[in-house]
């Protein structure tokens, strides 16, 4: 994969919404080769329970956490991980409030919510601490009207979709449009929906996702087939404003990547949102360093699960995007020092 270009602090202060990724990837993307993280399986005698939240049913977040819970189980008997749905990260924040679940992933956005203690998040009884890192979202703008090329383009009659109104990702995109104009038709289309909207003509820009830079979606599939598919530049002043609010995060990969669009820029600029999974302060040591320690002994096999697993064969990528001021767990870190990629920007829970 060719290098990306990045506009970002050293590790992560801010990014998605609050509901995070759920309804974000639809059920056209990759299932996972074995089912066994579905909790169908009893636990062997004695195995501590793991219990992970990602987003709902249909979405790849969750399909992969099942593959992620199918490796761990298969080699090992210390501990039986389960993989659970849920509607989001706000959610899946309240279900570390509850314990209904050990470890959960949430955004960089919410992140800050739950620093700021913004409601729901301003009565929590445990402290987040970070376990590793799941997956990249960039979103990026597109367009199946030939007249434009730029977010600079969009004007006071362009019916615009910065995804879907109530989605995890909505208010940040909203806000990185909000540099380049405010004068914009708002309307809201599902993700399996911009398609036929842009081919109908009832929406002029939407959005586009690439998954860890890797997997493009069926959806945008979709929307390349349907339509001439315009991904939009960004004037390098709003990159400039981009990069000075500490909440986005900006980064582009080559347009060359996206073969299937019918224009692409050089390099496709859009906010990035990074997935982490984190678990309450008080979670078992031994809980946690089994679980790494089983993952990544069976790392380079995990691809074979689901392909959004592919990245967690680099051990590198476990750290990457880290969120700043949030410390992972005493296990976590005690575990990536021993493998040798712990660095000193990352903080250590006290546990």
């Amino acid at each position: 994969m060719n290098e990306r270009s990045v506009r970002r602090r050293a590790v992560l202060a801010a990014g998605a919404g609050a509901m995070g990724l759920a309804g974000c990837i639809g059920d056209d993307d990759p299932e996972p080769i074995d089912d066994g993280g579905e909790g169908s399986e009893d636990a062997p005698e004695g195995a501590a329970e793991l219990r992970m939240q990602t987003a709902t049913s249909t979405t790849a977040a969750y399909a992969a956490n099942q593959g992620v819970a199918a490796a761990v189980n298969e080699n090992t008997d210390e501990i039986f991980v389960e993989a659970q749905t849920s509607p989001g990260t706000e959610a899946n924040i309240g279900a570390l409030q509850s314990e209904e679940a050990e470890m959960v992933y949430i955004q960089n956005w919410s992140v800050v919510d739950v620093q700021e203690e913004v409601e729901p998040f301003d009565d929590l009884d445990f402290s987040l601490n970070q376990v590793f890192h799941y997956y990249d979202l960039p979103w990026f703008f597109c367009s199946g009207n030939e007249e434009l090329s730029s977010i600079a383009d969009i004007g006071s009659e362009t019916t615009v979709s910065p995804t879907p109104r109530g989605s995890g990702t909505a208010a940040a995109v909203e806000t990185a449009l909000g540099y380049v104009t405010e004068e914009y038709e708002r309307v809201s289309e599902d993700y399996g929906e911009q398609a036929s909207a842009m081919n109908e003509g009832r929406l002029d820009v939407g959005m586009g996702t690439y998954m860890n830079y890797e997997i493009v979606p069926g959806w945008l599939q979709e929307m390349m087939g349907t339509v001439d598919l315009r991904l939009l530049e960004v004037p390098e002043e709003a990159l400039q404003e981009w990069e000075e609010d500490e909440r986005l995060q900006a980064q582009s990969f080559p347009g060359e990547e996206l073969e299937d669009a019918a224009f692409a820029p050089e390099e496709v600029w859009g906010v990035e949102f990074a997935y982490n999974f984190v678990c309450r302060d008080d979670l078992d040591y031994d809980t946690v360093y089994t679980f790494l320690e089983t993952m990544y002994d069976n790392r380079e096999g995990l691809s074979e699960y689901h392909a959004l697993l592919a990245r967690l064969e680099d051990e590198e990528f476990w750290l990457e995007n880290s969120y700043e001021n949030v410390p992972f767990h005493p296990a976590a870190a005690d575990f990536y020092e021993e493998i040798g990629i712990w660095n000193e920007e990352l903080e250590r829970g006290e546990g």
